[in-house]
């Protein structure tokens, strides 16, 4: 069950250009990292270490940075992968870990 922030940040980005997946109403994820990942971002916007609308920023230029780079051959998409990039650069500009944290992790 969505928190009224929940369904604010996910109604908000319906039929926007980085709305997320959906199949029967309710939001797809391929596996645990991408439900994971959404988990986290609608969790530090909640408690303020970023504005839902600067993540969303991040995302749709995430989105259109891939689709610049892949004019033809759209086969490799995934849209939470554009998803977490948008999320890393939001909690390094958030101050909440740095670049170098990320690639370590990795």
């Amino acid at each position: 069950m969505l928190t009224q922030f929940e369904h604010f940040a996910v109604t908000e980005m319906m039929g926007q250009s980085d709305s997320p997946p959906r199949a029967n109403g309710t939001l797809c994820f391929g596996s645990e990292w991408e439900r994971k990942s959404f988990g986290m971002a609608l969790a530090l916007a909640k408690n303020g270490f970023f504005e839902w609308d600067e993540f969303r920023d991040e995302l749709i230029a995430a989105i259109g940075a891939w689709e610049r780079d892949h004019p033809v051959d759209r086969s490799s998409w995934n849209y939470y992968d554009q998803f977490l990039s948008a999320l890393e650069k939001a909690i390094v500009k958030a101050g909440v870990v740095d670049a170098e944290e990320i690639m370590a992790a990795l």
